[in-house]
């Protein structure tokens, strides 16, 4: 019930005070993880390239009640021209994997630095494209955008990708390979998709810092790859409970 109540019900309590409050910028946080089962093409297929044209495909509760929520915003934009950006937002949370069997094969820190690389954005730059967001607005009317790293990738990588994603890295990152090795290190053998924040980056005018490239280098320089604002949040926890297979209850949720 609790995704149902915050991510529908609170939505639209916002959103009818807003619009009685007149408020000039409206910005709902959403999440990547909205596109769902569109983000697992099949097993022979390429490695999806994430756009905000694809379209979402929920896999539970907690992706039904986000694009359910994103609908009330664009309804409250076209009907009561509230202006408002939605931000299908990237992982940026510093806590632990939500799959099992990933995070007993690689470290937390080897699993956050390989996601920059498709699925991942620093707490930093999710905050700039908020503030961005906010100011932009009134101008733009409505619009959904994808707030993740500037990945490496093209078009033309998605195929190598899927079947031998180390091989693409090295490629484009020839450096990685020593520092993976010093810190006993591995590349996922394949990546199933590729989020792109090329509106976001034209439309908002958002130029996040963060990227492979970034993090990478902070590795070899002995720097920690985090933002001085990600640091000085720290983990929050997703639940005061414990559970067997993951951070938080896996039947509702997977992130």
């Amino acid at each position: 019930m609790m995704p149902l109540i915050t991510n529908i019900t609170g939505t639209l309590n916002l959103l009818e005070e807003a619009t009685l409050a007149g408020v000039c910028s409206f910005v709902f946080t959403s999440t990547t993880s909205a596109f769902g089962d569109a983000l697992t093409p099949p097993l022979e297929a390429p490695a999806a390239w994430v756009t905000e044209d694809v379209t979402p495909v929920p896999k539970n509760i907690y992706g039904v009640t986000k694009c359910a929520a994103e609908d009330l915003c664009e309804l409250f934009s076209r009907n009561q021209r509230l202006p408002c950006l939605i931000l299908r937002t990237a992982r940026f949370f510093p806590e632990e994997d939500d799959s099992q069997a990933t995070r007993q094969r690689y470290t937390d820190d080897n699993i956050k630095a390989n996601e920059f690389l498709y699925r991942r954005v620093e707490l930093a730059d999710v905050v700039s494209a908020h503030l961005l967001a906010l100011e932009k607005a009134p101008v733009i009317g409505f619009g959904r955008y994808i707030i993740s790293a500037t990945t490496p990738f093209t078009r033309d990588d998605l195929l190598p990708l899927r079947t031998n994603a180390p091989d693409v890295v090295q490629r484009l990152f020839p450096d990685h390979v020593a520092e993976y090795a010093r810190r006993g290190w591995q590349m996922f053998p394949g990546i199933e998709r590729v989020y792109v924040n090329q509106r976001a980056r034209k439309d908002l005018g958002w130029r996040p810092h963060y990227a492979f490239r970034q993090v990478l280098d902070s590795l070899k320089a002995g720097e920690d790859p985090r933002s001085p604002l990600a640091q000085a949040v720290g983990s929050k926890g997703y639940h005061a409970d414990t559970f067997a297979e993951g951070p938080y209850p896996m039947e509702n949720v997977t992130i």
